[in-house]
């Protein structure tokens, strides 16, 4: 793509959730940044989503806010307003467009800043999920929808992006003392997603996890928090490859281990773009939601996404739709033995 030379030279880049949302935005903003590095790009962003930045280039800032604690409200986002004010962007880039971010653009906007926001295509995308006549054409992808929001802005490029660790695999030093050293084949399992209809049911998805145990000399990590724990904690007393990870590692740790993982084995969730960022491949199970509506993980095969053909699917582009039948069977239609097949290849 010929490359343009856009007036801006101090950028502001806005999205404050969810992690994959936010992680989506990293390989492109790595590539702008890349392009254009006489120019300066901040990503403002939940202070905890700060280890997906700290791989990038040298013309890359992080802003780390805590919503929920310091900003919540009108007045506390005029507040956020005046403090960024003093670090003299001369563009934003609003990625998330919701109430928090239309406000700090009215506010820049009050004040000649120019500003570009991210189109979400809400026709198009109920029109994938309506009950009849469904539209499956492939949407643009959410990558592409934050570059457009560049370009829009006068930067042109292309993206171009391996892993938040370069070219090599993450140095496990920072959690050898947790997970150990690297002898066997290493496989996630993120079994868990934030509605119904995207998680794999458990008994379904412990049949893979069987499997693989069976199948190699392998390590299983199995991501679950809090309460999801104990609805894997057997897994762990049955099979001698599997471990669950929590919340021991943090954040940053958890990237350091995805990329030393042969493999991840996940939902349409938020670890799969996690995975995806550190350069390993992911076998994603998807059921209420669907690829075509642009969410698939960076750099994935779509020959890897786990789906069935059914007249009711997509229902929803987040997965936040009851299931109409009450069965979910387009998660308990999956067959585990092809799901293992697929992860096998990277056995």
């Amino acid at each position: 793509m010929a490359q343009s030379n856009p007036k801006y030279k101090n950028v502001l880049l806005i999205r404050f959730s969810a992690i994959g949302d936010v992680a989506i935005a990293v390989p492109v903003i790595h590539s702008v940044a890349k392009a254009y590095p006489d120019k300066h790009f901040t990503m403002l962003s939940n202070v905890r989503f700060a280890p997906f930045f700290a791989g990038m280039p040298d013309n890359v800032s992080f802003i780390g806010v805590d919503l929920k604690k310091d900003y919540h409200g009108f007045g506390a986002m005029l507040k956020l307003f005046f403090q960024l004010l003093k670090k003299h962007f001369d563009a934003v880039a609003d990625l998330h467009g919701v109430l928090r971010t239309t406000a700090l653009s009215i506010f820049y906007r009050l004040f000649f800043t120019k500003v570009r926001r991210i189109d979400k295509d809400r026709r198009s995308r109920k029109r994938m999920t309506r009950q009849k006549n469904k539209d499956l054409t492939p949407r643009l992808t959410s990558f592409d929808r934050y570059r457009i929001v560049l370009e829009k802005l006068g930067f042109r490029f292309d993206i171009r992006f391996r892993s938040i660790f370069g070219d090599e695999k993450a140095d496990l030093s920072s959690v050898k003392g947790l997970v150990g050293d690297k002898d066997c084949t290493w496989v996630g399992i993120a079994p868990f997603a934030a509605h119904k209809g995207k998680i794999y049911p458990l008994y379904l998805m412990e049949e893979v996890v069987s499997q693989i145990d069976s199948a190699c000399l392998c390590r299983q990590f199995v991501f679950a928090y809090g309460k999801e724990r104990l609805l894997v904690e057997e897994w762990a007393r049955k099979y001698r490859s599997v471990e669950i990870i929590d919340t021991r590692l943090g954040m940053a740790g958890e990237l350091v281990l995805m990329s030393n993982m042969e493999v991840m084995l996940g939902m349409d969730s938020s670890n799969m773009h996690l995975a995806s960022i550190t350069g390993t491949p992911v076998v994603s199970v998807w059921g209420a939601t669907h690829p075509a509506a642009g969410f698939l993980g960076w750099g994935q095969n779509p020959a890897d996404c786990m789906q069935i053909d059914l007249p009711c699917r997509p229902c929803s582009i987040y997965g936040k739709a009851k299931c109409i039948y009450g069965d979910y069977r387009c998660l308990t239609g999956i067959d585990p033995d092809q799901v293992f097949a697929r992860v096998k290849n990277y056995l």
